[in-house]
């Protein structure tokens, strides 16, 4: 019997187990193993933040298999040479292979206090107390959304739709959405301009005090600070003694599998790669190592292709959005559209 060992059940988790369980041999049991009982939609976060979807919108139930063990728990360690899981409070697992998708956490940067003054949207627990956080302000209350990247910008703007009577700021050290092209910039500052949003560029924050930002000695006074400046590696992978690139993402070769440790896999956030991490990238790792792995069970040999992205849609509110499909921009309710299209494809897809 092959033991197969997934661990997290974010997009590039399920994605590979649903996979698996597809033409899964008889002599192979899949296990994925996560903290929750059941996986959600990240990409959806900001817009249970903002209150104005439900909890139960951005959840997805794991797959029912004969050949498949979920279990539930809180990962502590693993071991590549006894080829071990290990949990808290209960028994280790042994693999045959292992898929890490653990996703990521913020990162902080080493600014003092960031991490105990400002709220998340990087897990679905940390997610759940920003929405306590932003939604009990008092009317005309300030909230300051620290990044101004995507992740930023979507919180912002679902924040602007649900509460119209929050004094709302997006504080960024470089530009507004400064990956991007400068008209799909353009367009969103626009879009925030109308919508009584505060832009602040330039900012570097020294560090967070209970309603406090300090951008040097200027004081950046607030009721709420949700943290949207950066992400990292699960602190599980952090520790990890194997090679890493400067963001301390494991280093993978062309199967997604480390050169130090075979048959362990690593894809999404916690993977090396020529991309921004998405969901879409987990995705399409997870189904290039369900080939890897059925190519190995039958002794045959395989080259993947590189990985092709469809690119990048934000939203802005219910009503408006961006994307960016290789060079082309599209800004208004077509991109907006777009993104409702791939929720519905997610949530068909997982459900």
């Amino acid at each position: 019997m092959k033991n197969i060992i997934v661990l997290g059940g974010g997009y590039g988790g399920l994605t590979a187990v649903q996979e698996l369980l597809t033409g899964i041999p008889a002599d192979v049991r899949v296990t994925l193993v996560d903290r929750m009982p059941f996986g959600s939609l990240k990409t959806e976060y900001y817009a249970l933040a903002a209150g104005t979807v439900s909890e139960l919108e951005v959840r997805v139930g794991f797959p029912s298999h004969p050949q498949l063990q979920i279990v539930y728990g809180e990962i502590i360690g693993i071991s590549f040479e006894e080829r071990a899981v290990y949990l808290l409070n209960n028994d280790p697992l042994f693999y045959d292979s292992l898929i890490v998708a653990l996703g990521c956490t913020d990162n902080y940067h080493g600014i003092p206090g960031a991490a105990e003054y400002t709220a998340s949207v990087q897990t679905l627990a940390s997610t759940r107390r920003t929405y306590q956080l932003l939604n009990d302000v008092r009317p005309y209350g300030q909230v300051s959304i620290i990044g101004g990247g995507l992740s930023g910008v979507e919180v912002a703007s679902e924040l602007r739709e649900s509460r119209p009577d929050l004094n709302i700021r997006i504080l960024d050290r470089s530009s507004l959405m400064s990956a991007f092209p400068t008209r799909l910039q353009k367009y969103v500052a626009e879009w925030f301009s109308e919508h009584h949003v505060e832009l602040r560029s330039g900012i570097h924050t020294s560090r967070i005090e209970g309603g406090i930002i300090y951008n040097g000695d200027e004081e950046i006074v607030g009721d709420v600070a949700v943290w949207t400046a950066g992400i990292q590696p699960v602190k599980l992978v952090q520790d990890l003694q194997l090679p890493k690139d400067n963001q301390g993402r494991l280093i993978v070769n062309e199967f997604h599998e480390l050169p130090d440790a075979p048959d362990v896999f690593v894809i999404g956030d916690c993977s090396s790669q020529p991309f921004s991490p998405s969901g879409q990238l987990a995705q399409a790792q997870a189904h290039q190592v369900v080939q890897v792995l059925h190519a190995r069970w039958h002794n045959k040999t395989i080259k993947l292709p590189r990985i092709q992205l469809k690119g990048t849609v934000g939203s802005l509110g219910k009503k408006s959005g961006f994307a960016l499909m290789g060079k082309t921009s599209l800004m208004g309710r077509i991109p907006r559209m777009l993104k409702s299209g791939v929720l519905w494809k997610s949530r068909r897809h997982f459900g």
